[in-house]
């Protein structure tokens, strides 16, 4: 991307809506309530033929810099510091008011360049607040509607100008072809195909979850080493799921904050459930998800929902036990956590569990190395011969019952699939397989082959009958 451009202005005067226009998908919340953003997003934006990095930020209020108000304001300002471009956003139905002449104020004094934009422009009235708009100081502002992508071409043309054509458009560098191979990262696998070394460079793509107030947020913050993220007391603080990216001991983790999740019961407000589903798409999006508990109050109704609801997505994850700073006896607390770890999540027998700390920062490198370890798990692949020879054994030690008289038997077995581990048995009758007989081949497989607290799924078919042709014609 060539140059970076924020878009700031009070709230609710439709910053998200153009952000989502510029970016072109639905990335940011957007909402008729005001101060629904508080984080500042990322996004590459394209707009005609301007190809740059575009920040959506918080609506600018006066407020003491203790509170919530406050703490978003100086998010904004540090994308404002960070950006080359200020789009300044004003409501044109509604008009000026006394919080955009204090924005323009700061907006100038900071000395970089500005665009005066006046939204809403299309609504019957808006005559009035977009010739106010030229007492701020900045210039001529230019009409637009971001939800109806009104004006657009102005934009294109007023950020050009204000930026600089050689800005703008910085001359094009050759690269060199590179001979790039395709991976089959979800695809099937070839039967007895064995699966690539795992590659250690790969871009990792890591999702945190988290009941409310658990400390998602501080978390990342200590990973990256700054506030990039809104913190505070107040549990529910962030909203949409923004990502980060960051590198860890030479690899590139993109890690992706999300809204704290609470009993599907609770969420009421129209708002929270849009936060939820956008945690939720995070989730399908990312690799690895750490599931961040509290660990002075662990292994609530909703942590053990949270954690099932990964793995049912096909995840790989990881447990972190959030605030251990704050734990009195922590050997004693440990060995209880290890224990109903065990016996409230069988279902990710051997799932990885670390104390962690994200307000002093300890346990996060072996955080991210489990991370990294149950990723490897999560994309490992294993020959058929292999599954085959381990398939007989396990029939000699454990026969598959027999049902109205007939013992079931399985006759083959293959990986189909990594990201997470599927396998197919064939097998006589799968319909009357017993679940116990399921849930004991796939206890064996996470023995046997190493493959603690991914999920495991195994399914099970026929095998063709070569004469049913036959019996069809009869």
């Amino acid at each position: 991307m060539s140059f970076t451009v924020a878009i700031v202005g009070r709230p609710n005067v439709g910053k998200s809506t153009l952000f989502n226009r510029l970016v072109g998908k639905k990335l940011a919340l957007v909402d008729d309530t005001p101060g629904v953003t508080r984080d500042r997003r990322p996004g590459e934006a394209k707009l005609v033929d301007l190809r740059f990095t575009i920040i959506d930020t918080a609506g600018l209020e006066e407020a003491g810099a203790d509170t919530l108000e406050g703490r978003m304001r100086a998010q904004t300002e540090a994308a404002i510091d960070e950006a080359d471009l200020s789009l300044f956003l004003i409501d044109a139905k509604a008009g000026l008011t006394p919080v955009d002449k204090v924005l323009g104020e700061m907006l100038r004094k900071r000395g970089k360049p500005v665009v005066l934009v006046a939204n809403k422009s299309e609504a019957r009235g808006s005559d009035g607040g977009f010739y106010d708009a030229f007492t701020l100081g900045l210039g001529e502002p230019c009409p637009i509607s971001a939800e109806h992508g009104q004006g657009m071409i102005d934009l294109r043309d007023a950020i050009v100008a204000a930026i600089g054509e050689d800005v703008a458009f910085p001359p094009e560098i050759d690269e060199p072809e590179t001979n790039v191979s395709l991976s089959a990262d979800d695809g099937d696998f070839g039967e007895g195909e064995e699966e690539a070394a795992y590659d250690e460079t790969k871009p990792l793509r890591v999702a945190i979850v988290g009941r409310p107030n658990a400390g998602k947020s501080t978390l990342i913050n200590r990973f990256l080493g700054e506030d990039r993220l809104l913190t505070g007391p107040e549990a529910g603080i962030t909203r949409d799921s923004i990502s980060v990216e960051w590198e860890w001991r030479g690899r590139m983790i993109k890690m992706f904050d999300t809204a704290g999740m609470r009993r599907k019961a609770k969420v009421q407000e129209k708002l929270e459930k849009l936060s939820v589903a956008d945690a939720l798409r995070s989730i399908r999006f990312a690799e690895t998800v750490i599931i961040v508990f509290d660990a002075t109050i662990p292994f609530e109704k909703q942590d053990l929902q949270i954690v099932d609801l990964v793995l049912r997505e096909g995840r790989a994850a990881v447990l972190a036990f959030n605030k251990w700073d704050m734990i009195e006896d922590p050997q004693a607390v440990l060995a209880d956590l290890r224990e109903k770890t065990e016996r409230l999540l069988p279902q990710a027998r051997g799932i990885r569990a670390v104390p962690i700390s994200g307000q002093t920062g300890y346990g996060l490198d072996k955080l991210m190395q489990s991370v990294i370890d149950t990723d490897k798990v999560w994309n490992r692949r294993i020959s058929t011969a292999r599954l085959n020879r381990w398939l007989e054994g396990t029939q000699i030690q454990h026969p598959p019952p027999a049902v109205s008289g007939r013992r079931l038997k399985l006759k083959y077995m293959t990986q189909v699939k990594a990201r997470p581990p599927a396998f197919m048995i064939s097998c006589t009758r799968p319909d009357a397989l017993p679940e116990s007989y399921v849930r004991y081949l796939i206890n064996g497989l996470r023995n046997d082959f190493e493959l603690p607290g991914v999920p495991v799924r195994i399914h099970f078919r026929a095998p063709e009958n070569p004469f049913e042709s036959k019996k069809k014609r009869r």
